[in-house]
Formats: C-alpha cells, sequence, structure tokens
C-alpha cells in the first residue's frame, strides 16, 4: 500500500491532481472539556477534525493531520480547511465518496461547509446490495470493518488497537500504525465505490441511481439535521411530566378503587391483571397473542369495553380508565422521560438519530429518540409538538407534502377521476365520499349535509387504505379504531364494492401488481427500488397475504419516499445561499427547519419549489407541499399566499 503522511498543502494538491473521483474520511477527537464524555469524539459540537486521509486511487492515500498533540501537523487547520473547501467539499465537477456520509457532512457543517453533490455514500450502497438472493444488507452488515474482511480478504486494525485507549490527537500522525490506520479507511471506501457500482451495473443499475441522486445526498442532509438539532422546551416539559404524573396516579387510584390491590404496574398488561379479567371475572377472550395467550393490548382493551357495555355494565368504567391510563403512561415515559434523557448539555437540543434507509420502503426511521412517531395535535393531550421551539428572533417552519402517497397512487393506477380531481385542485376525500355513497360530489364536500362527518371519516381511512388492498374486515377494524365508527361488514363490503366501481383503474392496478410481483418475486418504485418478496408464492395465505400488501405498498410509499429524497437534494444545492436555513427534522412527509423570522417567506417559496418541482418526467399529477411557521412545532400557523408575512 502507498499510505504516506502529508503536512505540505502543495504536495496534497499535488497527490489530489486534477482527480474527479475523492475518497475521504475524517479522523475526529474532543475538545479539552469534552474528554472524559463517552462518544464526544463523534459529536461536532464536542470534537474537532483532527486529520483527513483522501484517496484517489486503489492502493494509494494521504493523510493529511491537523490537530495533533504530538508529530508535525500541516500548518493552519483553517487554512487548510478553507482550501479543501473549495477544491473538494463544495466543488461540482468532483464526486465525493465517504462511509457514512452524513458523519462528514455533519463536521463539515459546523465548520460552515454544505457537503455538495456529486457525492457518494458507500454505507448507502452497501445497504442496496444483496447479502443473500433475497436480502439486503442492514445497517448492521454495513459497517467499514466488517464488509473490508468480506469482500476484500483484509483485517483492517480496529480503532481501540490502534488508539490503546488514547484520543486519535494524542497519536504521533507521522507513525507508519497511525498513517496506516487513517488511509485505509479512504482507500478501501474507494475500493467499494468501484465494487458496489460494477455491482449495480451488472446486477441492479436503478439501485446506482439510487444511491447517487437520491440517498448520498439524503445522507449529507441527515449530517446536517443531526448537527442541529431541535431546541426545546425543558421547562414545559418538566411541567408536564409532573402534571402526567399526577393523572397517572389518580387513574391508578380510581382503578384500584374498582379491582382492589391488583398490581397492574406500568401499563395494565401485567400477569397479575389479565388473570383478574380472564379468570376472576371470567370475561370472554376476544383477541389471543401469537402463542395463543389471551391478549392485552389496546385492541383486546376496546373489545372488552364494548361487550362489557352490553353485557357487564358495572366494568365499563374500568376499561375507559384503563385506556386513559395506558396513553398518560405512554406519553409520560415515551414523549416526557424519553426526550428529555436525549437532551444534549452543551446545545440544549434533542440531536435524533436519522436513518433514510431505515425501512424496506425507503422511509426514514428514527431513534434516541424516535421522533417519527411524535403525536400530531388532534391526538396529543400535553401538547408534545409544543416542546419544540425556535430560539428568541427565529421561527419554525414546516413543509409537508399534501396527500404525496395518494397522489403516487393516482399515478399509478391512472384512475381519471383521481387523477382529474388533483388536476384540478379538488378534494380527494370528497370525491371519494361521492364514490362510496353515491351521492353527488357537492353534497359530499357540504360541511352541512347530513352525516358528513362520519362518511368523510370513513372516506379517508378508505382513501388511506386503499390502495394497499384493504379488506372489508380491514376498514371495519380501521374505522372502528382509527374513527370510532361501529361499521356493520356488510356496509364494509358495500363500501369497498362501490369504491372499485367508482375508481374501475384501481382494482385493475392492483391485481395487475400483484402478478407482477408474483411472476418477479418482488416489487419496485418507480425509480427502481427493489423489495424482493419471497413469500408471494408461500402456501401460507398469511405470508402470502402479506406479501401482496407488501406488492402494492412499495410502489406507493416507495416512490413517496423517492420524491422527498430527489428534494432533500435540490435543498442541499442551494443552502451554501441561505446558510442561515437550518434543517432541524424530518417527519414522514414533513421537512421542518429553523430560521430567522424575517426570512420566512423566503425559504417558504425555495423549498416549496424544491419539494413540488416534478420528480421525473412521467410524473403527470401535482405535487403540493404545505407550508406552515410559528415559534412551537405545535402551533404552527399555515402559511397562506399573499396574507402570512
Amino acid at each position: 500500500m502507498e499510505y504516506r503522511c502529508v503536512t505540505d498543502l502543495a504536495k496534497l494538491q499535488d497527490y489530489l491532481g486534477g482527480a474527479r473521483l475523492v475518497a475521504f474520511d475524517f479522523e475526529t477527537a474532543p475538545r479539552e472539556g469534552y474528554r472524559s464524555d463517552v462518544k464526544s469524539a463523534l459529536d461536532a459540537h464536542k470534537a474537532d477534525i483532527v486529520g483527513v486521509s483522501f484517496s484517489v486511487s486503489e492502493g494509494t492515500a494521504v493523510y493529511v493531520p491537523l490537530r495533533h498533540k504530538t508529530g508535525k501537523n500541516a500548518g493552519s487547520p483553517e487554512k487548510v480547511m478553507r482550501w479543501l473547501a473549495e477544491r473538494v467539499f463544495a466543488n461540482r465537477e468532483i464526486v465525493k465518496i465517504a462511509h457514512n456520509l452524513s458523519f462528514e457532512a455533519m463536521f463539515l457543517y459546523a465548520l460552515g461547509i454544505v457537503q455538495q453533490p456529486p457525492c457518494y455514500d458507500t454505507i448507502a450502497a452497501a445497504q442496496m446490495t444483496l447479502k443473500s438472493n433475497t436480502t439486503f444488507r442492514t445497517l448492521a452488515d454495513s459497517g467499514l470493518k466488517t464488509l473490508v474482511p468480506e469482500l476484500f480478504g483484509e483485517k483492517l486494525p480496529g480503532f481501540e488497537t490502534v488508539t490503546a485507549g488514547r484520543y486519535f490527537d494524542e497519536l504521533d500522525p507521522q507513525d507508519e500504525e497511525t498513517i496506516r490506520y487513517a488511509c485505509a479507511d479512504s482507500d478501501y471506501t474507494l475500493r467499494l465505490y468501484y465494487l458496489f457500482n460494477n455491482w449495480f451495473d451488472r446486477y441492479l443499475p436503478k439501485h446506482r441511481f439510487i444511491v447517487e441522486k437520491l440517498e448520498s445526498p439524503a445522507s449529507v442532509y441527515v449530517g446536517l439535521m443531526k448537527y442541529n438539532g431541535l431546541l426545546v422546551d425543558e421547562e414545559l416539559m418538566l411541567k408536564k411530566q409532573a402534571e402526567a404524573e399526577e393523572r397517572i396516579k389518580q387513574l391508578k387510584e380510581e382503578i384500584a378503587f374498582m379491582i382492589g390491590d391488583v398490581n397492574i404496574g406500568a401499563n395494565a398488561s401485567t400477569s397479575a391483571f389479565k388473570k383478574y379479567l380472564y379468570d376472576d371475572l371470567k370475561l370472554p377472550v376476544f383477541k389471543t397473542t401469537a402463542k395463543y395467550q389471551e391478549a392485552m393490548d389496546d385492541e383486546a382493551m376496546i373489545l372488552l369495553a364494548e361487550w362489557c357495555r352490553e353485557n357487564r355494565p358495572e366494568l365499563a368504567a374500568l376499561f375507559e380508565l384503563v385506556q386513559e391510563y395506558r396513553k398518560w403512561g405512554k406519553i409520560k415515559s415515551t414523549y416526557i422521560d424519553g426526550y428529555l434523557e436525549h437532551i444534549d448539555s452543551v446545545t440544549g437540543r434533542i440531536h435524533p438519530d436519522l436513518f433514510p434507509l431505515g425501512t424496506e420502503t425507503g422511509r426514514f426511521a428514527a431513534r434516541n429518540p424516535n421522533l417519527q412517531n411524535c403525536p400530531r395535535k388532534d391526538n396529543d393531550p400535553v401538547g408534545v409538538r409544543n416542546f419544540f421551539i425556535a430560539p428568541t428572533g427565529k421561527a419554525l417552519l414546516s413543509l409537508d407534502f399534501s396527500q404525496i402517497e395518494l397522489r403516487v397512487g393516482a399515478f399509478y393506477c391512472r384512475d381519471e377521476r383521481m387523477l382529474e380531481t388533483y388536476r384540478n385542485n379538488g378534494d380527494i376525500h370528497a370525491q371519494t365520499t361521492s364514490v362510496i355513497y353515491r351521492i353527488p360530489f357537492e353534497q359530499a364536500a357540504d360541511k352541512n349535509a347530513e352525516h358528513y362527518k362520519e362518511r368523510r371519516a370513513t372516506a379517508k381511512n378508505c382513501n388511506f387504505g386503499v390502495f394497499y388492498g384493504l379488506f372489508p374486515k380491514g376498514l371495519q377494524r380501521n374505522l372502528k379504531f382509527k374513527a370510532g365508527l361501529d361499521t356493520p361488514l356488510p356496509e364494509c363490503e358495500r363500501i369497498i364494492a362501490n369504491l372499485k366501481a367508482g375508481y374501475p383503474k384501481l382494482a385493475q392496478w392492483q391485481e395487475e401488481t400483484k402478478k407482477r410481483a408474483a411472476s418477479r418475486r418482488y416489487t419496485e418504485t418507480w425509480l427502481g427500488r427493489r423489495r424482493y418478496l419471497p413469500d408471494i408464492a408461500s402456501a401460507d395465505w398469511g405470508k402470502k397475504s402479506f406479501a401482496e400488501r407488501c406488492a402494492l405498498n412499495t410502489p406507493i410509499q416507495g416512490t413517496a419516499a423517492d420524491i422527498l429524497k430527489l428534494a432533500l437534494g435540490r435543498i442541499i444545492e442551494g443552502l451554501p445561499w441561505r446558510m442561515w436555513l437550518r434543517p432541524v427534522l424530518q417527519i414522514h412527509d414533513e421537512l421542518v427547519f429553523e430560521l430567522p423570522e424575517d426570512k420566512v417567506r423566503e425559504a417558504g417559496a425555495f423549498i416549496k419549489a424544491c419539494m413540488e418541482e416534478r420528480p421525473f418526467e412521467e410524473f403527470d399529477v401535482p405535487i403540493v407541499a404545505e407550508a406552515a411557521f410559528g415559534v412551537r412545532f405545535g402551533e404552527l400557523k399555515e402559511i397562506i399566499e399573499g396574507v402570512n408575512t
């Protein structure tokens, strides 16, 4: 291996030369005040870039030390990084390659640099390649120290082995082991780039496009969100924590008054409580677990409550209390205690981990904490979203795709009535109400009409489930548990029959899509993101049915995710001229930003244009992104063109 340490900027310039492909990797170490903090070297608010390695050809690499405490460094770190920002990281003529690009993007962003495309994240590429005939690599399978032995037969030295308990800035940058460790990361990242692209070109060419144009820019965007985080109102959180504790205590006492000293635990699902319900009270079992035990989930409690209202009215109040007790328990443990423990002591913000390839459809996932499940205000007695605030003089700006999955579904199935509704900026829920109840559109859209609310609730549940092969029983269950509507099964059957008759191309698309997936054993998005479905040929009806739902779900949900990621790339390209615009969160089909109050309209127009741009030539359904702003995330006001400022 031709690995060497370079401390002369001219020699670095000579090595990089006119290369159009540059793999790079950062070594980091905590600043003095954080050297006792666990994982502080991975936090751009607590650590600095100690050195950078580059590779422009396989088997070669250079390491540029910047902040080592021993040995020789490459002059001024600020001067070197300024030159690299202009020559490499912001250069749109060079493909920048990194393994876990979001990490490097985060540290660059801390220096005021937005990594520009073209870029390439080899950890994303790894997750888009197969590890078996029908299984893609997971994030856990995609670490550099895992991939290199598997794919190149070379064992890379571990960080702990090289550092022996020290931080990287305590190593001598001229030492052979230091150079080998730093340079191997960028060298093998470049090798992975070639290896994965050769694999894509041979087996899944569309996945290469997805990695280059969607996933790699999304990785950069994640680095920016991770660095910025969301400012929280800790005082409000502690106040709501005390209120929740008091409410839980009160509910527990009320339940105890009814059932005595039976231990219900933190979630009213203990074996003692189960025994009390099913053995002592001898209540009927309406639902069982996978192991054929009596179920204790929310659905089981709702079913028991309904039965008791008819047959044991004296017990109906118990289940209402249990549901309320569970709701408050989850609010406190997940959304208050869970969020409080992730507030960063330096920034006063929450910096969640976001994963652009966290689901099989290509949608994001999150953890530490999982802000993807942050409740909306219509299902939240505490106001969890109000925990997130803008600093003084700034605002939060949210742009949310309007019904993106329904629009994608209309694009796929080509039903003229659906397409016409969206092209005319119509009300798809009113249109579906008209279809399933066979009433005039005007009546379906009239908020003062008889049965308006329940009919619209039914139409919404149909719309959000129909593309995925909704059955009458599934519709009945959704209406019951999501909309609180008791709809007889024959009525659900009639609704779905009317739906298929009213949207004739829908059922046709579903059958064709399932047949195609059964033949290929996979389904895919419009841009070619593939999901294998080996169970679609299973003799087990349950497995086959689930695979068929995935065959319908993935093209729609996955294409919607692809459209969002294309928008992220456009936003990244515009951020260097708008460094005041700070991405802070992605949640479902929504992007959230922090920015100066006087920049709301300018930013809204920019982001809206990025999100509403036609994603690919064939897509002929209008895309709409709705903007809202405010100081608290839970109290955003919609921006109405020509009204708000």
